[in-house]
């Protein structure tokens, strides 16, 4: 089984920034895409970045050029850095991860850090 924990969650005003982090742990996987997906009060959770081991990204229309998704595909971390924040980002923000064993894919969740912007 593979463990996500994350951390960087916080609260910050408009116009700040912020940096997540997320290790994954464990063994009899290999991670092949990371990511962070959010979820606001009302919303449907939604993807907000991902990276594959081939380095290819991928960016929610309302992050890009604010948001920046980077790897150590050594340690198996994934960060978020998240500049210029609107209180439209306040969500709970779940690290994510795509891992295969035995030519299957399955699907690991970390518990979620709380991402409050506000004056």
């Amino acid at each position: 089984q593979v463990q996500l924990v994350e951390s960087g969650g916080g609260l910050v005003q408009p116009g700040g920034s912020l940096r997540l982090s997320c290790a994954a742990s464990g063994s009899g996987f290999s991670i092949v895409v990371m990511g962070w997906y959010r979820q606001a009060p009302g919303k449907q959770r939604e993807l907000v970045a991902a990276s594959n081991n081939a380095g290819i990204t991928n960016y929610a229309d309302s992050v890009k050029g604010r948001f920046t998704i980077s790897r150590d595909n050594a340690k198996n971390t994934v960060y978020l850095q998240m500049n210029s924040l609107k209180p439209e980002d306040t969500a709970v923000y779940y690290c994510h991860a795509n891992g295969r064993r035995n030519y299957e894919l399955y699907q690991f969740w970390g518990q979620g850090t709380q991402v409050t912007v506000s004056s």
